[in-house]
């Protein structure tokens, strides 16, 4: 197991696959200091921040994370540091005024509830459990009952809707927190289309990375924000790692380049895989992915040509078109 709480705080901070509140407050009850977790578990009208937002609170004030966007934080804090020292985990309830909404940029106040946890009142491994699972990549579920306060780490199969839209809530009394990874897209050559692509996808929360082999066209230059992998597609897809939160996207149509990618993505979980072509350049793609054994049903993972009919035509608009298609598999299938 992956001691997390071995790793300098600074470090763990750093991660960019994930806000490292668990992981802050781990290590903050492992050094001694003591450390309790503020999670939002419900919402009513115009709240600052989503149910599943985080708060960790060592025992000496420090503070990572947000459940309000700074209306209620100083409350929370105090009931923090107080449940730490009693060992009792709480529920508590907080109006937002519509002024103290304004000033965190909404137009109306609202309620919201936020449960308070002690570290030291969960059983001993389930945090550092809930960290390995995070830092892995692997879905896991946080799941505490308010009444008896008895907690279990759940996996998809016990939740998938609420895996598939990424919504933590109650189920009865039973508080929900969903902890997906972070959700990354491959674009497979660095085309006119992938640059407007790798603004949106990071705009829409994606982890992006371009592969191309060919430097002079994915250049800083070109990409000057943009993660780049100056590798053959295959190679770079296999050691970028490739799950069931992974969208691929290959745009080059040159059977040397995105051929590789699609049979190394079809090899893999991944929710999305699409490739630009028309509907001749993709039939004939698929007489090839025949050839090199692949049967119907993986062929028809592929989303061919890539992205919603919508009628796009300039690099943007068809970069839209995907990011539409995309978000309409994750979350609808």
């Amino acid at each position: 197991m992956t001691d997390l709480a071995e790793q300098p705080l600074a470090k763990i901070a750093s991660r960019a696959d994930y806000e490292a509140i668990p992981e802050a407050a781990l290590a903050w009850h492992r050094e001694g200091r003591g450390a309790a977790l503020g999670t939002v578990v419900e919402t009513w009208g115009s709240a600052p921040r989503p149910v599943g937002s985080q708060l960790a609170i060592s025992g000496t004030s420090d503070m990572m994370g947000s459940v309000s966007g700074g209306c209620v934080e100083s409350a929370v804090v105090a009931e923090a540091l107080e449940a730490i020292g009693t060992g009792e985990s709480r529920l508590l309830t907080y109006g937002v005024s519509d002024d103290d909404a304004f000033a965190v940029g909404l137009a109306c106040g609202g309620t919201i509830r936020v449960l308070v946890e002690p570290i030291g009142a969960l059983p001993e491994t389930m945090l550092a459990d809930l960290c390995e699972a995070r830092a892995e990549r692997r879905p896991v579920a946080y799941a505490v009952d308010t009444v008896t306060w008895q907690r279990r780490l759940d996996g998809p199969q016990d939740w998938p809707e609420r895996f598939r839209l990424d919504r933590s809530g109650f189920e009865e009394d039973c508080f929900v927190a969903i902890h997906n990874p972070p959700l990354r897209m491959v674009v497979v050559g660095a085309v006119h289309i992938a640059q407007p692509l790798m603004q949106m996808a990071k705009l829409a929360g994606y982890d992006a990375t371009l592969v191309d082999p060919r430097e002079a066209f994915g250049s800083v230059e070109r990409f000057p924000d943009a993660r780049l992998v100056h590798d053959w597609p295959d190679d770079a897809l296999s050691a970028h790692g490739l799950d069931q939160r992974t969208a691929v996207v290959t745009l080059t149509h040159d059977p040397k380049l995105d051929d590789p990618a699609i049979e190394t993505a079809l090899a893999s979980d991944v929710f999305y895989l699409g490739c630009l072509g028309s509907s001749r350049t993709h039939a004939k793609r698929v007489d090839r992915l025949r050839a090199a054994g692949f049967d119907d049903r993986a062929i028809g993972r592929i989303h061919a040509p890539v992205g919603l009919d919508i009628g796009a035509r300039s690099p943007a608009e068809i970069a839209v078109a995907i990011m539409a298609e995309i978000t309409r598999v994750l979350r609808l299938g």
